[in-house]
C-alpha cells in the first residue's frame, strides 16, 4: 500500500504592483509575512514572468519603436501594430508561422511561442502604450532570486518562472517554466519500471512545466493579481537543472 501523496499550493496575498528596480525577493518575504507563511526546506516559489520582467526593467514604450520594412510588411499579414511586430522580430531567431492574428516565432532563448512572449496585458495603466519583453536570461533571474531569498530568510527555496503558452493542436494556454533554479526541470524515468516490471524506454517528465501549470490555476490570466505561488510538498530529486533542459534539441524535433 502506498502512502497518501499531497501537494499544497498557496497564492501569496496582496502582492503589490511591481516596478522597475524593485527588490522582488523583499516583496515576496513581505507577502509571506502577510499570509502568516514561512518558507520551509523543500518549498518552491513560482513567479509569473511579468513580475520578473517588470522588476528587471523590460518594459518598453511603443512610441520609442520605429518599425523597419520587414515589420511593416509582416504587420499587414498578421494585422498587428507594426511597432509590436518590430519588437517581436528583434527578440526572435526566426518566424515559424504568420497569419491573421497569429505570429509564432522562435525566441532568441529557443522558446517557440506567440509574439516572442511580448505582452501588453497587465503591463501598465490606461493611456500608457507599453509592451513587456521576457527576461534577458530567465534561468539566471531564477538563480539570483533564489539566492536573494536565501539571504533574507535563511531558507533556499526552488524558484520557477512561469509564462503562459499556447500549444499546437490544443486549445487554451497553460503555464510553462521558462526559468528554473533549485530543482530538476526534468525527471528522466528511462530505465525505471512500471507497475508490472516493464522498463520505461522514453519517459521524461517535464517536472518544472507541471509545477508551473499547477501554479497557473491560482495565478489566473486576467485581473487576479496573484503572481507568486508557494508550492509545498514536492518530491526533490538531484541534480538541479535549468529550464533550458526542457527545450527539445533541433535534431530531435520532427516538426522543424
Amino acid at each position: 500500500m502506498s502512502s497518501v501523496a499531497e501537494l499544497h499550493l498557496v497564492a501569496l496575498p496582496d502582492f503589490p504592483q511591481v516596478q522597475s528596480g524593485d527588490d522582488l525577493a523583499g516583496l515576496t518575504v513581505a507577502a509571506l509575512e502577510r499570509g502568516s507563511l514561512q518558507l520551509r526546506i523543500g518549498d518552491a516559489l513560482v513567479f509569473a514572468q511579468k513580475v520578473i520582467s517588470k522588476a528587471e526593467g523590460r518594459q518598453i514604450e511603443l512610441a520609442s519603436i520605429v518599425p523597419g520594412a520587414q515589420a511593416l510588411e509582416l504587420a499587414r499579414t498578421v494585422q498587428k501594430d507594426p511597432r509590436l511586430v518590430e519588437l517581436v522580430l528583434r527578440e526572435s531567431r526566426r518566424i515559424v508561422r504568420a497569419a491573421k492574428d497569429v505570429l509564432i516565432v522562435e525566441h532568441r532563448l529557443g522558446l517557440i511561442m506567440a509574439n516572442a512572449g511580448i505582452d501588453q496585458s497587465n503591463v501598465a495603466g490606461p493611456g500608457t502604450d507599453c509592451a513587456l519583453l521576457l527576461p534577458e536570461n530567465p534561468d539566471a533571474s531564477a538563480t539570483r532570486l533564489r539566492e536573494r531569498l536565501s539571504a533574507l530568510t535563511g531558507c533556499e527555496p526552488a524558484v520557477i518562472i512561469s509564462d503562459s503558452f499556447g500549444r499546437p493542436w490544443r486549445v487554451g494556454t497553460v503555464g510553462v517554466a521558462i526559468g528554473c533554479a533549485g530543482l530538476a526541470a526534468t525527471h528522466d524515468l528511462r530505465g525505471q519500471t512500471d507497475l508490472f516490471g516493464r522498463p520505461l524506454r522514453v519517459t521524461i517528465v517535464g517536472h518544472a512545466d507541471e509545477i508551473a501549470s499547477a501554479a497557473s490555476i491560482l495565478m489566473g490570466q486576467a485581473s487576479e493579481a496573484r503572481p507568486v505561488i508557494l508550492v509545498r510538498g514536492l518530491p526533490r530529486r538531484a541534480p538541479h537543472q535549468p529550464a533550458t533542459a526542457l527545450l527539445r534539441p533541433p535534431a530531435e524535433d520532427l516538426f522543424r
